[in-house]
């Protein structure tokens, strides 16, 4: 008999190969995950664990990809019910309920992480672009850039060397890529307004006073003409003392000339066309440079609201 380590997962010959029995997989000491793999019923399953279980489904040299890989890698990606493996040859290909296995058609680039072969953030981001639209991919690649995977200037250059599935797409997501952008909605904040055919705003701009201490820093703004773009997720205020800075905070924006247009999430996913239109009249107002009489509907493609 060989030892195994039934808190991780392992597969069913391994377990028939240490002693086990059919019985006792299908019995209360053990869940199974997918066919043919297995874990003790003690252990909580996480996503690493149920991505370690796909894995395990195929052959040395296969490895975790797409959307798997890109929770791997620490970033939020949208919901997917399965998780996703590939495999280096078309024999070495499964079907099994739960996981997608795809087959590498170019010399692809990996990474042990935690000791799983994983594609590269580059890689992924590169893959992902087959099953996600323009917006989640900037999404995704922002969070790359924020927490230092890849900078956008490698993320771009990776994209142009790619002939993988979806390397069209994947280039076109990457040149909107940008450094520090704190979260998910900000991404998404911004591309609704570059969408729109709106000047890109910087992101994250620190504001300073004449001896260069930092003042303010804003999320989305136009520093020459003084506007301010920022996200707010909170649906309501929690206290009086957050109520009370909120507003010293745009007295002191009102005191030195500055304007902040605040938008929350129903601003992003249920009135994107009110969002871009309030935006759109205040950089008019204000005089920014290159912002058209009448805003663009390519943004129309990616956030379908309720309008």
């Amino acid at each position: 008999m060989h030892p195994l380590d039934v808190r991780r997962p392992f597969t069913r010959a391994e377990a028939l190969a240490a002693g086990l029995t059919d019985a006792q997989l299908r019995g209360p000491r053990f869940q199974r995950l997918f066919t043919g793999v297995h874990l003790c019923a003690a252990v909580v399953v996480t996503p690493r664990l149920r991505i370690e279980a796909a894995l395990r489904l195929h052959p040395p040299g296969s490895f975790v990809s797409h959307a798997s890989a890109a929770r791997i890698h620490g970033l939020a990606v949208p919901d997917d019910a399965e998780e996703h493996v590939t495999v280096r040859q078309r024999g070495h290909r499964r079907r099994t309920a739960g996981v997608r296995c795809h087959l590498s058609s170019a010399e692809v680039e990996t990474v042990t992480v935690g000791g799983l072969l994983v594609s590269t953030p580059a890689q992924a981001f590169v893959e992902l672009a087959s099953s996600l639209g323009l917006v989640d991919l900037v999404v995704v690649g922002d969070q790359m850039a924020r927490r230092g995977l890849l900078c956008p200037d490698g993320l771009r250059a990776a994209c142009a060397r790619s002939t993988l599935r979806g390397a069209v797409s994947a280039r076109r997501a990457a040149a909107f890529v940008r450094d520090r952008v704190d979260s998910p909605m900000e991404s998404r904040l911004r591309m609704l307004l570059v969408l729109a055919g709106l000047p890109e705003p910087e992101v994250n701009v620190v504001v300073r006073d004449v001896d260069g201490t930092p003042l303010r820093r804003y999320d989305l703004s136009f520093p020459a003409a003084r506007v301010a773009v920022e996200y707010d997720g909170r649906h309501h205020v929690e206290r009086i003392e957050q109520w009370e800075r909120d507003l010293d905070r745009r007295e002191a924006l009102e005191d030195d000339g500055w304007r902040l247009l605040v938008v929350t999430s129903s601003g992003v996913f249920r009135r994107p066309g009110e969002t871009v239109r309030r935006v759109h009249r205040l950089l008019r107002a204000r005089g920014v440079p290159g912002v058209p009489v009448r805003s663009g509907d390519a943004w129309r493609q990616h956030f379908r609201g309720q309008e």
